[in-house]
């Protein structure tokens, strides 16, 4: 049996971390759920991890973390019009493939409304820190143009509200999203996201 370094250990929490957040959020996970997905001990948990908030936020971060560098991969020599379609297709494709990150998007707006309600900031800090990065990573390729940025950005938004809600593929909500948003595959990310 080969044994996990630390870092792979750590690795494996936050991927953990993102699958159970992402079906019951911050509130609904336990720690101990994380740790069995893992197999390991929850005191082993909480050597890689201060605790749930941690986690939470190394969740966070890497989901942010996998769009950028999607929509960087997507746009890759790419301007304008080119670029955005294909960072488009990209994030459609990516949360029709891996709706845990749709719905760790979800969770995550959910719980920095909650908590900062109740007066704790960190967690809102780390997400508006991730939408800077989202926002630059698609900003240049997009001329620098702020409207074009936060037309791009809220596009993917009320994609992500449609597939969450489960809206079918067919159904006319999705028509007025420009052709980059309708690729095949919404069948399947409005599939997964009711998993």
């Amino acid at each position: 049996m080969v044994r996990m370094s630390a870092e792979e250990r750590r690795e494996s929490v936050v991927r953990a971390a993102v699958a159970e957040f992402s079906r019951r959020g911050y509130y609904g996970t336990s720690t101990e759920a994380i740790a069995q997905r893992v197999g390991v001990s929850q005191p082993y948990l909480f050597r890689l991890f201060p605790g749930k908030k941690a986690m939470f936020m190394a969740a966070t971060r890497r989901c942010t973390e996998e769009i950028c560098r999607v929509f960087a991969e997507a746009s890759k020599g790419l301007q304008g019009e080119e670029a955005l379609h294909a960072m488009a297709e990209a994030y459609v494709r990516l949360i029709a493939e891996n709706p845990e990150l749709l719905m760790m998007q979800m969770q995550t707006y959910i719980t920095v409304a909650a908590v900062e309600a109740e007066g704790d900031h960190e967690f809102g800090e780390v997400v508006r820190a991730g939408w800077m990065e989202l926002w630059e990573t698609v900003h240049l390729p997009l001329g620098a143009d702020d409207g074009e940025t936060t037309t791009f950005l809220a596009y993917g938004m009320l994609i992500n509200t449609l597939a969450a809600l489960g809206f079918p593929a067919e159904h006319r909500v999705w028509q007025a999203m420009y052709p980059s948003a309708r690729i095949p595959g919404a069948e399947e990310i409005q599939g997964a996201a009711g998993d």
